[in-house]
């Protein structure tokens, strides 16, 4: 473990992806907890204790009301036991003190109908979406993925491209106006966009996989530690991860890891 960092993934209700992301947090330095969503709305396990929330991917509550909406309905409006307060006003608190959140697929998905990304001016007030991809159809591929070096995201530090894939029914991603979007662009929130095989963006099918505009596949918040993407890092962690690991000379650390260590650093950095 690096300087007692603690990260913890959330489990419950049809998450599915928790195991994979506590390894990587692991592999990455932190002491991990898979933590169920119902002991943090009890009261027996403190957000406040942790330094890092990962929101796994999966289909929360089964995509009722759309993807990961009624579990933001859950986290937004259930009351802690015993207190005054919604768990809301934890995530807020834990926001305030500088931590790190970072939610893939059903869990960035979770972070937007929350209102925890992009939350221009910490107002958690919803201004985009993942929505149904294009085809109408799941997808389940390898994409590659153009990484903005412009970013305020700790999790990308020193990575300009990733391949990782992709396994939603729910990813197209598009703003509630253009003028979302263009704030988006200009205060470098967009962190990661679906890049055709020469790594420049696309809006076409199948290296774009849902029809995303502008090609985002991945935002920050402005201070960079909140960060919500819908391809899988924690699905790439080894070279035996990747679909042609025994026809071409890999490196042995997948290329997902590296956003898990950067976040981990980045705390243990701050601990000192």
């Amino acid at each position: 473990m690096i300087a007692n960092v603690r990260a913890m993934v959330i489990s419950g209700f049809g998450t599915n992806c928790e195991r994979e992301v506590a390894h990587a947090c692991r592999l990455a330095g932190a002491e991990t907890d898979i933590v169920h969503i119902s002991t943090l709305l009890t009261g027996r396990v403190r957000l406040d204790d942790y330094h890092f929330l990962n929101l796994a991917g999966g289909f929360l509550d089964g995509d009722d009301l759309g993807s990961a909406k009624a579990g933001a309905n859950r986290l937004t409006h259930a009351r802690v036991a015993g207190r005054q307060h919604s768990l809301a006003d934890d995530l807020r608190r834990f926001v305030a003190a500088g931590k790190l959140i970072m939610g893939v697929c059903n869990g960035f998905q979770l972070l937007v109908k929350m209102g925890l990304l992009p939350s221009f001016d910490s107002d958690f007030r919803q201004s985009c979406t993942l929505t149904f991809n294009d085809r109408g159809r799941f997808e389940d591929r390898w994409c590659n993925l153009q990484v903005n070096t412009a970013s305020p995201c700790v999790y990308t530090a020193g990575i300009t491209e990733m391949y990782l894939p992709v396994r939603h029914g729910e990813g197209k991603f598009v703003t509630d106006s253009p003028q979302t979007l263009a704030r988006l662009e200009k205060d470098h929130l967009v962190v990661a966009r679906y890049a055709d095989a020469s790594g420049q963006p696309t809006a076409d099918y199948p290296a774009n996989p849902n029809g995303s505009v502008a090609a985002i596949a991945g935002i920050c918040d402005p201070s960079g530690r909140i960060f919500g993407l819908m391809p899988h890092p924690e699905a790439y962690l080894h070279r035996t991860h990747h679909p042609r690991w025994t026809r071409e000379n890999l490196p042995e650390e997948g290329m997902g890891l590296q956003l898990y260590r950067n976040a981990v650093n980045f705390i243990a950095a701050d601990l000192l």
